[in-house]
């Protein structure tokens, strides 16, 4: 009886090995964002106290159910600290394939800041919590660690516009210069309505997410 000799399987290249941690680490980019409102938005519809118009997304991290909030930062960090990566090897060798990954891993350890450092109480939450009259040590830590997040984002925006332009995207290429000071006016009016702020964060988090996963297309 003759043997059956089984063909080795080919080895993957190292090319194709590095497209694929690519992809992966790009599509963890993408899905940050969007992950992160969802939640923030289911939590501030259920959790007693909560109003959008009043608190900050970032003090869903006090009370009781605080740990939802304080996951949702710690995963967030780390899927975009894993899409900058992606991203990284994506742009690899283009304009912007260095700063522009580098500023977004920046935005995500931001994150990691907020989950260590919660949000002072305030404006009726957690309810029956004190007012809070003086700022806190990690209240001052969150806000400025949060601050810093948001510039790198904005930074990170201008710096991709140039591989977008350079593939032809010009409309992308705009707006990415155009949505950094959506964001910073929403910031900049923060003091007058807590929305306007939950609204420029969050479409700095969509924005990053579409332009993510349209330079990973290309």
């Amino acid at each position: 009886m003759t043997d059956m000799i089984t063909a080795p399987r080919p080895i993957p290249s190292v090319a194709s090995a590095s497209r694929s941690a690519a992809r992966w680490g790009v599509a963890g980019g993408v899905v940050a964002g969007p992950l992160f409102l969802a939640v923030g938005l289911a939590q501030g519809v259920v959790r007693e106290g909560f109003d959008f118009t009043r608190n900050a997304i970032s003090q869903l991290a006090l009370g009781e159910a605080g740990w939802i909030q304080t996951a949702s930062f710690v995963l967030t960090g780390a899927l975009l600290i894993t899409g900058a990566t992606g991203l990284r090897r994506a742009l690899r060798g283009g304009p912007g394939g260095t700063w522009g990954p580098a500023l977004i891993g920046v935005f995500g350890a931001s994150f990691w800041a907020a989950a260590a450092f919660p949000a002072d109480a305030g404006a009726g939450f957690p309810v029956g919590a004190p007012e809070a009259t003086v700022m806190s040590g990690h209240g001052a830590v969150h806000m400025f660690g949060g601050m810093i997040g948001y510039l790198a984002l904005c930074a990170a925006f201008f710096v991709l516009a140039r591989p977008l332009a350079a593939r032809g995207l010009r409309g992308w290429a705009v707006a990415s210069r155009v949505v950094p000071m959506i964001v910073l006016t929403g910031f900049m009016a923060s003091a007058a309505s807590v929305l306007a702020f939950t609204v420029g964060a969050g479409l700095g988090l969509l924005w990053l997410s579409a332009v993510t996963a349209r330079l990973a297309d290309r």
